[in-house]
């Protein structure tokens, strides 16, 4: 029996469907107290048993690093006497110590990499987490409050392939990565940028159109199923081509590529992608080439600030560059693009700016014949 119909503490009966084992949960009771019990085994390695000057003490480390370790990775500060921490805890720390002690980082960047490690794994614990409750709900039928009863039960034998997966996930993520680093710096040829932000990255930004009169009628289910559709076409379009998601924004998708010709296809493919499901959406869109500076897993400077306020003057479905950027895109020679010089417009903070529309290059007859004749079966 799959570990979805194992109600050992709850009380719920198994029933088989269509041969995958299906909670009943027709009388659904609370979770259980020992689920607790379980979960803490399975994330923690057993319930609390030390308060913050014990995890000090075990780790070898002033309560005041120890204070500064836990608020890094983003937890409240817990009273002196209240037992909160694990020998797992104080392994970690220990880690962190070691790392201080040996001068491979200082003070402020180990509290940098907490962060980090904080802020990213908040978002993903919420958004797996999330994910298991929308499985639950929807291949079970169940309501929100009893899929999240499963949930709970459930996560226990789901913990050890996620752990797994995060693990294999962040090395690859980290050796292409390195990778694109090595390449960075091999075309610097060791020159010294001067004041210029360090990166030169093509940045593009697409935001839906109307997406808030869009939601604002949609229940849960349907909000949800319509901002799923939107990242998941965006994310696999641009990780697909070769560029990189920076982030999602809801309605809104900031990604980075390495050359400028990669993230003009990109930009292309995803105004098609997006009109192309069932949700009628449309995108408005901007690419930019210049120079960022990446800090926190995000990028900043003009660059970027162009990119947005660009987006926010195109027109539904169309990609407008910037002069520069569209000259830069042109000496690549990229085929099957046009480049459209526009009116200039006022763009909120930057002025007057002549921007350039993005398209694909209309195919004229004559040619769309020739490669019907060059494609074509032979009798």
């Amino acid at each position: 029996m799959s570990p979805w119909a194992t109600w050992a503490t709850s009380g719920l009966r198994a029933v088989s469907l269509a041969g995958v084992d299906s909670p009943d949960v027709s009388q659904a009771p609370e979770a259980a107290p020992a689920t607790a019990e379980r979960l803490d085994l399975a994330l923690l390695g057993g319930p609390p048993t030390l308060t913050m000057p014990q995890l000090a003490a075990a780790a070898g480390v002033s309560e005041q690093t120890a204070r500064g370790f836990w608020r890094s990775l983003g937890f409240p500060d817990v009273d002196l006497e209240t037992v909160s921490f694990t020998d797992e805890d104080v392994q970690a720390l220990r880690g962190v110590a070691r790392l201080l002690d040996l001068g491979i980082v200082d003070e402020r960047t180990a509290t940098a990499l907490l962060r980090a490690i904080g802020h990213v794994s908040d978002r993903l614990a919420l958004w797996q987490s999330e994910s298991l409750v929308e499985d639950a709900a929807r291949r079970f039928e169940l309501d929100d409050t009893t899929a999240r009863i499963l949930y709970l039960d459930r996560l226990p034998d789901v913990v050890p392939a996620l752990e797994e997966l995060l693990g294999y996930g962040w090395r690859r993520l980290m050796a292409a990565l390195v990778h694109r680093t090595h390449d960075d710096v091999s075309l610097s040829h060791g020159g010294d940028v001067g004041d210029l932000l360090p990166l030169a990255r093509a940045v593009g930004f697409a935001d839906l159109v109307s997406f808030t009169s869009r939601s604002a009628g949609l229940g849960p289910q349907e909000l949800g199923a319509l901002v799923e559709a939107f990242e998941d076409t965006a994310r696999d379009v641009v990780t697909g081509s070769g560029a990189r998601v920076v982030k999602m924004l809801g309605d809104a998708v900031l990604f980075v590529a390495d050359d400028i010709g990669t993230a003009a296809q990109v930009s292309l493919d995803l105004i098609d992608a997006i009109r192309a499901l069932p949700a009628d959406l449309s995108l408005r869109s901007s690419l930019v080439w210049g120079r960022v500076l990446s800090r926190s897993g995000d990028v900043f400077g003009q660059t970027v600030n162009l990119a947005s306020r660009l987006a926010d003057v195109a027109e539904p479905g169309t990609v407008l560059m910037d002069h520069a950027s569209a000259a830069t895109l042109a000496q690549g020679g990229m085929a099957g693009i046009a480049l459209v010089p526009q009116y200039p417009t006022e763009v909120n903070g930057l002025g007057l700016v002549a921007p350039v529309l993005l398209r694909r290059a209309a195919v004229e007859p004559a040619q769309a014949q020739r490669a019907t004749d060059q494609t074509a079966p032979t009798p």
